[in-house]
């Protein structure tokens, strides 16, 4: 049974039962006033930062390798479930922000692979709607009112870009949404795989891909030219009985390995044990372990003509 969510945003909420958290795990405009809202601005040192770590992980190309993006979510679609639930989540605070929005939207363009009912949502909202990823590139100029995405842009490798050509895939006016899993996730996680390469006596590897913060999502939509650029972050708690279930729930919702030339080594039973301790040692009274989730939301307007 799917775990009860709270909207309230100011601090993090336990919930009991599964979650995603975008894309992020190898494989082993609500406007809101508070701490979680930031401003877009703040200059370029987000940006700077975000490209740095790609940089450091995938050189030119790019951290990510979309065939292998494409095939954990095949095999995601494959399994059915209900881990999608933190997608629906998000994809529940998009459709809000598109009711404050006031504005009439007739078509659409979905980047996925996000919620898979995030289109439907759409269409039954009488929105004529196109599917997409950023393979898909360029679309073409213009033709929509609103571009939408759940948990896609945090594995492009030219974010910017990305970004650019959906803005100027938007009519005069039209709205940019999107929402994906940020910086400050898994916290808990990362600090069971330490204790694993630790344990193997592994240097540290990629094993969590690069993560946006705020402040760097901010600049970013800045840069791509969006006007009216809001940002901002629900932070959410998910209590897990065990490593293995958090890590069956990444995988169901291929938020698994998505990096390219898949150089962190694999772990054997030492380190799987170790990692294993480190994440039950972290439980609370009950057994159960608390991991951070942070989803990113951004929405900008494309502008005047």
């Amino acid at each position: 049974m799917p775990p009860q969510h709270s909207k309230r945003c100011a601090k993090p909420r336990p919930l009991n039962g599964r979650a995603v958290a975008g894309t992020l795990l190898s494989d082993s405009g609500r406007r809101r006033p508070g701490p979680n809202r930031a401003s877009a601005g703040g200059g370029l040192g987000g940006c700077a930062r975000y490209s740095a770590a790609m940089e450091e992980i995938g050189g030119e190309t790019g951290p990510f390798d979309p065939r292998l993006g494409r095939l954990r979510r095949a095999r995601a679609a494959r399994s059915g479930g209900d881990a999608y639930f933190l997608h629906r989540r998000a994809t529940d605070e998009l459709i809000e922000r598109l009711d404050l929005a006031r504005a009439d939207f007739s078509t659409a363009l979905v980047l996925g692979p996000g919620d898979p009912a995030l289109a439907g949502r759409l269409r039954a909202r009488g929105i004529e709607v196109e599917e997409g990823e950023a393979r898909d590139l360029p679309f073409a100029a213009g033709r929509y009112d609103l571009v939408a995405s759940v948990g896609l842009i945090d594995t492009v490798n030219d974010l910017p870009g990305l970004l650019v050509l959906s803005r100027r895939a938007l009519r005069a006016d039209g709205l940019f949404v999107a929402a994906f899993a940020g910086a400050g996730s898994l916290p808990t996680l990362r600090r069971a795989l330490r204790a694993a390469e630790e344990a193997e006596s592994k240097g540290a590897a990629p094993r969590i891909h690069p993560q946006i913060d705020v402040r760097a999502a901010g600049d970013l939509m800045l840069r791509a030219g969006f006007a009216l650029p809001v940002v901002d972050r629900d932070v959410i708690e998910v209590r897990y009985p065990s490593l293995a279930g958090l890590i069956a729930d990444l995988r169901a919702t291929g938020a698994t390995n998505q990096l390219a030339g898949q150089s962190a080594p694999p772990f054997g039973r030492a380190g799987l044990a170790a990692a294993t301790a480190a994440f039950a040692a972290a439980a609370d009274g009950d057994g159960r372990t608390a991991e951070r989730f942070e989803i990113i939301h951004v929405s900008g307007w494309a502008g005047p003509a």
